[in-house]
């Protein structure tokens, strides 16, 4: 049983917002704490989350230290330094402190649940099935890890208290989070070597992967990309396999027509011809064909499926268009894994086969930019024109000699350079090309709408 006051430390995460929203949407009182106030923040404060932007033990809510401790529970994100004074004084004093991934696990541990892993594509996989079943008018929830384009939140309602309610959840790898759900089908897009500030190696992120597909019960489905062949299900869990180019489920007939790709897709004795996906990318029409099988699987009919994802508009910051005009193109995303860049610009190429393709790139975190440095200069090198941003550390330390200027020398051609944050925007004034991204998961979304409004003139 849970508490009737809830208070996120870290509120402002796209994870935690989403777990703070159906609280106060199942009418908890939730207030919160983040370190500087963001869209995400403002939303959730018009939505009627208190929310304190000061860290010490001064700045906690008068309604939680006035409350017994047995009355309040405390969720909190490992992106919360040991050293925040508000934490400190709530683990000094007795107060119930669980991790976001734990919470999650007991608010859905008594629906339907499908868990959407990988290191890269849950997101977006999350997303595209949660719009399915909505769009079908099925009951869902789902906790997502981006801002769905077509819905506005990273969170969907359903009602919990019926028998065929359902819930999606981006079931993340960061920090073993998974492993605090109870699914009844897994979906997984990916699995690559991430996160290694908390793995070690590769072996243990398949080690953990492998630990969450475990957590199926017997009647429970598993869905895997192909390509991922460490991976096995137990006992008498049934597998489908998927992909572009092979798999038990895969695309045909794969091309680019009117800025959409489109492609036939056949699942079990179902074939749905020419699906348009108006995300575009590669690595979208794999996500696509994972979140369409489970649909199926579900129950959803091939008609549905089909209206679903071609209704579906996107994940923010997921190869989002802002501007799109015959004389400019300006496209922003997530990717800061060399996968996900890679697929990312071949995605551009096949889009604008004849322009200059332009990257601009924040690498994020010194972990990662030291972990995979040769393989970053590999795939930011298909790019024509690459503009490097400074390092964004996040919640890690200075390492020296990790930085952008390292990462140059490993890019393979010589169009390439260090762009100032203060500088990025006179030079975005002054290019002349057609085709320009930002690329990263730092901040560097903070300078989008001003480039598109450049890139609109």
């Amino acid at each position: 049983m849970l508490p009737a006051y809830i208070y996120f430390l870290g509120v402002g995460g796209i994870g935690m917002s989403a777990l703070a929203r159906w609280f106060n949407a199942n009418s908890y009182e939730v207030e919160g704490y983040d370190k500087t106030p963001t869209d995400l923040t403002v939303k959730l404060q018009e939505e009627g989350i208190n929310i304190v932007f000061d860290d010490s033990k001064e700045a906690l809510s008068e309604k939680l230290l006035s409350l017994p401790k047995e009355d309040v529970l405390i969720v909190y994100t490992p992106a919360i330094p040991s050293s925040h004074q508000g934490m400190q004084y709530l683990k000094e004093n007795g107060y119930t402190l669980k991790k976001r991934a734990e919470v999650l696990g007991m608010i859905t541990n008594d629906s339907f649940t499908v868990g959407i892993a990988g290191t890269h594509g849950k997101t977006t996989t999350s997303s595209m099935l949660s719009h399915i079943l909505k769009h079908a008018g099925k009951n869902v929830s789902a906790f997502l890890g981006g801002i769905s384009t077509n819905y506005g939140t990273n969170m969907l309602l359903g009602d919990n208290s019926k028998s065929d309610h359902i819930v999606v959840v981006e079931a993340d790898e960061f920090d073993r989070s998974f492993l605090q759900l109870s699914p009844n089908v897994i979906g997984v897009t990916s699995c690559e070597a991430d996160h290694l500030d908390i793995y070690g190696d590769e072996e243990a992120v398949f080690v953990s992967f492998q630990e969450f597909i475990n957590k199926l019960p017997q009647d429970g489905q598993l869905f895997l990309e192909k390509s991922i062949k460490k991976l096995t299900p137990q006992g008498k869990v049934a597998l489908t396999t998927y992909g572009i180019e092979g798999g038990d489920v895969y695309a045909e007939n794969l091309h680019v027509a009117n800025g959409a790709f489109v492609f036939d897709v056949k699942i079990n004795e179902i074939k749905l011809e020419k699906v348009a996906l108006q995300m575009p990318g590669y690595h979208n029409v794999a996500n696509a064909l994972l979140a369409m099988s489970i649909a199926l699987q579900i129950g959803i009919t091939a008609e549905e499926v089909r209206k679903g994802i071609e209704s579906y508009k996107g994940v923010k910051r997921r190869f989002e268009k802002w501007v799109d005009t015959p004389n400019k193109v300006y496209i922003d995303d997530y990717a800061h894994h060399p996968t996900e860049i890679t697929t990312f610009i071949k995605s551009l190429k096949a889009l604008y086969p004849e322009e200059k393709i332009t990257v601009v790139f924040q690498p994020h975190l010194y972990s990662r930019t030291a972990d995979f440095a040769d393989n970053f200069g590999e795939s930011l090198s298909l790019a024509d024109d690459v503009w490097l941003l400074p390092l964004y550390p996040a919640r890690e330390k200075f390492v020296e000699g990790v930085n952008s200027e390292m990462l140059l020398g490993k890019i393979l051609h010589n169009n390439k350079r260090i762009v100032q944050d203060e500088d990025l925007l006179e030079e975005v004034k002054k290019y002349d090309g057609k085709v320009i991204a930002t690329v990263g998961a730092g901040n560097i979304d903070r300078f989008i709408k001003d480039i598109a409004q450049i890139h609109n003139e």
